[in-house]
């Protein structure tokens, strides 16, 4: 990764930037307020990638965390499970391992500040280099679900339970 990227928390003042990274490299895009009701309510779960240079944000992931049931396990009782609900970098900074460090972030602080025992995602299953991330970080697919995008494409719901 290069010395003019910096990876850090979202702020308030990101918001614009991070909405240009979202509609810029991803078909799935959400409205302003939503991301500002994640980070509010998870703020050590929403990492950017800032160009230095120029301030400009050129990444950003952005974590929730649900109270439900293992992806791995049948059980009665539910968990806090980490959900990764968007994670992009802009085409033109690719393929530096900056998504991979906002994950690598992302998934640090989430299991630090609160407590999660498993993280999820979906991915559409055309999305090999996004696979192959995850997978390298130990992330199994557990299930297609079909037509999960606007686009109809399908998705692989994908998870990784932490070890106690």
């Amino acid at each position: 990764m290069s010395e003019n990227i910096r990876l850090r928390l979202f702020n308030d003042n990101d918001l614009n930037g991070v909405v240009k990274v979202n509609r810029a490299a991803l078909p799935e895009n959400y409205a302003s307020y939503f991301f500002l009701e994640v980070y509010y309510k998870f703020p050590q779960g929403f990492w950017v990638a800032e160009n230095t240079r120029n301030g400009s944000i050129i990444g950003y992931c952005m974590w929730r965390v649900e109270k439900t049931f293992s992806n791995f396990a049948i059980s009665l009782r539910r968990i806090k499970i980490a959900h990764l609900i968007s994670i992009a970098v802009l085409e033109d900074f690719r393929r530096q391992k900056i998504g991979e460090r906002l994950l690598k972030f992302g998934m640090d602080s989430m299991a630090r500040f609160y407590q999660v025992q498993e993280y999820y995602l979906e991915v559409r299953i055309s999305n090999t280099s996004a696979i192959k991330l995850y997978e390298k970080y130990n992330f199994k697919k557990i299930k297609i679900l079909k037509g999960y995008y606007k686009d109809g494409e399908d998705a692989y719901l994908m998870a990784y339970k932490l070890t106690n």
